[in-house]
C-alpha cells in the first residue's frame, strides 16, 4: 500500500518512516511537513494510507482530513489524546499516541491492510459489473413507474441532484430522472468511457466537443471540471491527445 507521512516534527517523521520500512506491505511515497505538500502528493499519486499528526502549523491534520473530498485511509499519530474523539468522528482507522510503539503501529497497519484488501475485492466486483454493462451496451433505470432502457452510446452526461440523477441522452430533449446516486452510476458505468469530472457530473467521452482547464462542452452544455477531479482527468485526456 502506498502511504505518506504528514507531520511537521522531523523526529516523529523518522520514527514512523523507520516503522514503515519494517512492514512489507507498506511503501512510503513521501514525508510531508505541511498539508500543502500532502495535497500535491495526493493529486499526483495513488495513496492508500496517511499517517498524520492532529496538530500542525497553518493547517492541522484534522482540518486537512476534513478538506479532502476523496479520503484515503488515515491513522492519526498525536501526543494530544484529547484529539482522539474528533479523530474517530472523522472515521480515522486508528489513533496512535506519541511516542508511538512499534507493536501499536503494526496493529494499526494490519487493520489498514485488511480494509485495503476488502476495498480491492469490492473494486474487482465493480470492474466486473462495469465490463458486463459495457458488453451489454445498455442500462435499465426506473422512471415514472416504468423501466427504461438507455443505450450507452446515447448517453451525453449525467447530473446528480441529491437523491436523484438526470440522464441526458441524444434521443430525448428531456432528461430521464431516476431515484439513484451519482456514486452508484459511477460504479456501474465503465470509467474509461464515462469518467466523473465533478461531484455533480459524469460525462460521456464520446460526445465531448471541447475540453479546457475549467470545463468540457457537450452539445451546447458547459460542464465544469471539479478541482478534485481536474488533475487526473486532464492528464488522462493529455495521454489520448495526438
Amino acid at each position: 500500500m502506498n502511504c505518506i507521512i504528514l507531520d511537521h516534527e522531523p523526529l516523529s517523521q523518522n520514527i514512523i518512516a523507520d516503522y514503515i520500512e519494517q512492514v512489507p506491505f507498506l511503501k512510503l511515497k513521501s514525508k510531508c511537513t505541511s498539508a500543502f505538500q500532502a495535497y500535491d502528493i495526493l493529486q499526483n499519486y495513488k495513496i492508500s494510507l496517511i499517517f498524520l499528526d492532529t496538530r500542525m502549523p497553518q493547517v492541522s491534520g484534522i482540518d486537512f482530513i476534513k478538506s479532502l473530498e476523496d479520503k484515503p485511509m488515515f491513522i492519526f499519530t498525536s501526543a494530544h489524546t484529547e484529539d482522539a474523539i474528533e479523530g474517530f468522528n472523522l472515521n480515522a482507522l486508528d489513533f496512535l499516541v506519541k511516542p508511538v510503539a512499534f507493536d501499536r503501529f503494526l496493529k494499526a497497519s494490519n487493520k489498514a491492510y485488511e480494509y485495503f484488501n476488502l476495498k480491492e475485492l469490492k473494486a474487482d466486483k465493480i470492474r466486473g459489473r462495469n465490463e458486463a454493462t459495457l458488453n451489454s451496451g445498455f442500462i435499465l433505470v426506473k422512471s415514472d413507474y416504468k423501466t427504461i432502457k438507455i443505450n450507452l452510446k446515447d448517453i451525453l452526461y449525467i447530473e446528480g441532484l441529491k437523491d436523484y440523477i438526470k440522464i441526458y441522452t441524444l434521443t430525448s430533449n428531456k432528461p430521464v430522472i431516476t431515484l439513484n446516486s451519482l456514486k452508484n452510476m459511477e460504479q456501474t458505468l465503465p470509467s474509461e468511457k464515462f469518467p466523473r469530472i465533478h461531484k455533480s457530473y459524469i460525462i460521456s467521452l464520446d460526445h465531448i466537443k471541447i475540453i479546457n482547464k475549467a470545463q468540457v462542452i457537450i452539445g451546447e452544455t458547459y460542464i465544469p471540471i471539479g478541482e478534485s477531479y481536474k488533475n487526473y482527468f486532464l492528464a488522462e485526456m493529455e495521454n489520448r491527445r495526438l
